[in-house]
């Protein structure tokens, strides 16, 4: 088998998918080249068992042009053959030129950063010391009102809970203490056997 090389896109087919038997038997080989040879006696093939493909070189694109009208979705051995225009890729093709590199930073992992690229510093909070201020002088049971209602908008109050003590009791203005209310747990019901269906 020898191979040719050709200039351009239309002078080359490639059959999909082929006969298994076209890579293992050489009669079937011969019958499929055959069908190609009825259009340019000087055809070339290029046999890929394993992506069961033909790559059939043509010596003008007419002869490419032709089979292919002619045998493209045609049965060969049993089964149906599809034929394609092969397609040429050239190294520096303006068509398969590599993305811009200005955001392939943003791919994760990224690659690497674009040229003077810093990464931004976080902005320091803001921290209203008046309203801190305010609620730290403020005792249990007291509000302090953050924002003034309008017609339009809610007023916003805080409130400050009450301590808790350790020991389960709170002690009121006065000085004096009051028990917590203790919480019942619920009784679980009885015990109820199932009934076997």
């Amino acid at each position: 088998m020898h191979l040719k090389t050709t200039k351009c896109n239309s002078h080359c087919l490639v059959a999909t998918p082929v006969d298994l038997e076209i890579f293992s038997r050489p009669q079937i080989r011969e019958q499929f080249e055959a069908l190609f040879r009825a259009f340019d006696p000087d055809t070339s093939f290029q046999f890929f068992k394993s992506f069961r493909r033909v790559r059939i070189n043509f010596t003008n694109a007419l002869a490419a042009a032709e089979a292919r009208v002619k045998l493209h979705k045609s049965e060969f051995n049993g089964k149906e053959m599809r034929l394609y225009f092969a397609q040429v890729v050239h190294i520096g093709s303006h068509r398969l030129e590599p993305p811009k590199p200005e955001k392939q930073f943003l791919i994760s992992p990224p690659a690497s950063p674009p040229v003077g690229w810093a990464q931004s510093q976080d902005a320091m909070p803001v921290l209203n010391y008046d309203l801190l201020c305010a609620v730290t002088k403020l005792g249990p049971g007291e509000q302090y009102e953050l924002h003034t209602g309008t017609t339009n908008t809610p007023s916003v109050i805080v409130h400050v809970c009450e301590d808790d003590s350790s020991d389960g009791e709170d002690e009121t203005a006065e000085g004096s203490k009051r028990m917590r209310p203790k919480i019942i747990q619920t009784r679980r019901p009885d015990y109820v056997p199932s009934v076997n269906q």
